[in-house]
């Protein structure tokens, strides 16, 4: 079984969780954005994206629907690990996992001093019976 594991800062932080969403306001337009990811046994999966607007480079995709003022769409995206600048002098991202909202450095227990956050699928410890990578 997967999980979402976050480091950043010489801090790592493991959650028990293969759904998760990203939160963020745009810098210059003030908007809203949403990704919801799933955790793979090997990757990180765009499942969704939204946008509560457009703006400045931010403009929905082709496809992309609009619903009660939100746009939403899919792009296949498949990552290994993702890599954000959140806390210190960047703006915060806030990570939903297990029905919980947090700024994603309070998930890592403290800021990383150069801001710099990788998101990756991990083992869980005491899981013993998923496959090695």
């Amino acid at each position: 079984m997967s999980a979402l594991c976050l480091a950043g800062g010489g801090l790592l932080s493991t959650l028990s969780a293969t759904l998760f969403t990203l939160q963020w306001t745009h810098s210059v337009e003030r908007i809203v954005w949403q990704e919801d990811w799933r955790v793979d046994a090997d990757a990180l999966v765009l499942v969704e994206a939204r946008i509560r607007g457009s703006g400045a480079g931010m403009d929905p995709p082709d496809g992309a629907v609009l619903r009660d003022g939100v746009w939403h769409y899919r792009v296949a995206r498949r990552l290994p690990r993702l890599l954000l600048s959140s806390g210190g002098s960047q703006p915060e991202y806030l990570l939903c996992a297990a029905g919980e909202c947090r700024p994603i450095t309070d998930w890592l227990g403290g800021t990383a001093a150069d801001g710099r956050i990788a998101l990756y699928p991990c083992v869980p410890p005491g899981v013993t019976d998923a496959p090695s990578r």
